[in-house]
This record gives C-alpha cells, structure tokens and sequence, in this order.
C-alpha cells in the first residue's frame, strides 16, 4: 500500500509539473501601444492571450503618429502595434527598437460609411455615387483621419485622389486625430459620410458601409515591433511571438483584417 501510495504521489507532482508548465509560475504584465483602428481586435487579442499564457496585455489606443510621438519621447511601452510600416523601422532604426523584431501582423482595409442609409436613395457607394453626391450638394462633411498621423487617413487620401474628387472635396472634409474619433465624426452627424478602418464597421448593423476596392490606395500593412524597453519583458516577448500565431490570426481576421495585401 505504501509503495503504491508513493507512485501516486509522483504522478500527482508530475501531472501538476507537466500543467504548470504550459503557463509561467510568474506571469508578467507587458505596456502594449496599439494604432486606433485595431481597438477592439487588440482588446480580443489581449483576452485571449492572458488566458492561454497568464501573462497581461496593458494596451494603449491612440494615432500611430502620435504613439510614434509618446515612445521616442520616452513612454514606458514594451511593444507598439502601429498601423504603418514605416513609424516601427524609425523605431529600429533610431535605436527604440529592437533589431529585426518587427514584422507585419495585419493588413488593414478602409472603407465608406454613412449612418444615415437614405443618403444614397436606392443606389449604393461606389466610385460614381461618391463623386454625384458631392456634385448634388448633398455630402457637405466628408471625415477621414489626418493623414499626417494617420496612415488610414493617408490611405483615405490616395483613394479620393483616385476618383478625382479631393481637390473638390477638400474644404467639405473634418479630420480626426485618429480613426475612431473619425467614425465617431460620421455616428454622431457631424459628417454624412466617413472614410474608416473597414474593421470598425464590418458586421454593424447600423447605417450602410462599402468596401473600398485595395487597389485604390497603398498596401495598409501594419507592422509590430519590440521596444527597448521591453526586450527583457517575458510578457512582451509572449505577446510578439503569440501575434504570429494561428489563434492570433483567426481573431485578426475575423475582424476584417487579411493576413497578405489583396
């Protein structure tokens, strides 16, 4: 009986050694500064990600040129999920940081939106209908992101140059300082119509959306990179290498984002 019970006893602290080890005895917090467009898809990512390592994701939103801003002036982050590719290379570059971990996890899309589905009567958004609402008189506000600090803004710049309306449009157009408050431009009326990240308005019942065709505008590949300061975060470490995972990518792309530019 007692050999017995002994044998026992080494199972036990081995199936409890071997079920410990799947998450760290010391879970970490990681300081995650994330571009507006991916809120709610990096607030998923965050839940899912504590609970399969036990580590915490502390995510910040804001304008990647604004984020950009914060961590080369010394803010406390470990890892930035930038809407662009070109803020994390600077990063690299510049010594923020750390070499040859930046990669991209996402391509973004944009598209139009309007709350009000009359707007267009009996027809729909498209490169026609744009331009005949604007020459009807009947878009007055027009909102996309700064496309100084927003590379969905920017991206929302080369799609009204596309169709030949932005020099018409120009003093019709309300920026926001990021792509969420652009929405919120458009939701609360102040805008008939908004150019948004297609993520923001894919599977909204509320008013009426249209994505725009990608060949309209430049590749929107979003790039994540490992900060200085976080390069000893075991946290932040889990998170770079669970973005690149396949549970990752199936929340990533069931918010609208695709995994290679179409």
């Amino acid at each position: 009986m007692g050999k017995l019970y002994k044998e026992f006893i080494f199972l036990a602290v081995l199936v409890a050694g071997i079920g410990f080890s799947l998450v760290p005895a010391f879970a970490e917090n990681a300081k995650i500064a994330v571009a507006a467009n991916f809120t709610a898809t990096a607030n998923e990512l965050a839940k899912d990600f504590q609970a399969r390592t036990g580590h915490k994701a502390i995510l910040s939103f804001g304008s990647t040129g604004k984020l950009y801003a914060q961590i080369i002036h010394g803010a406390p982050f470990d890892v930035f999920l930038s809407a662009d590719r070109t803020r994390p290379r600077k990063l690299e570059e510049d010594g923020h940081g750390v070499p040859l971990s930046r990669f991209t996890y996402a391509y973004g899309q944009i598209a139009l939106w309007t709350r009000d589905k009359t707007l267009l009567g009996d027809k729909e958004f498209s490169d026609v209908t744009i331009p005949a609402l604007l020459e009807e008189n009947r878009l007055t506000r027009l909102a996309v992101a700064n496309p100084k600090t927003a590379p969905y803004g920017l991206a929302a710049e080369q799609y009204l140059k596309k169709i030949g309306i932005y020099d018409q449009i120009k003093g019709k157009t309300v920026y926001g300082e990021n792509i969420a408050q652009t929405y919120q431009f458009a939701y609360t009326g102040n805008a008939e119509v908004a150019i948004v990240a297609y993520a923001q308005v894919l599977g909204k019942p509320r008013g009426t959306s249209w994505l725009i065709p990608q060949e309209s505008y430049e590749p929107l590949g979003q790039e994540a990179v490992l900060l200085k300061k976080g390069q000893y975060n075991e946290a932040a470490l889990a998170f770079m290498a669970y973005l690149k995972s396949r549970d990752a990518a199936v929340i990533i792309t069931k918010f609208g984002y695709t995994l290679e530019p179409r």
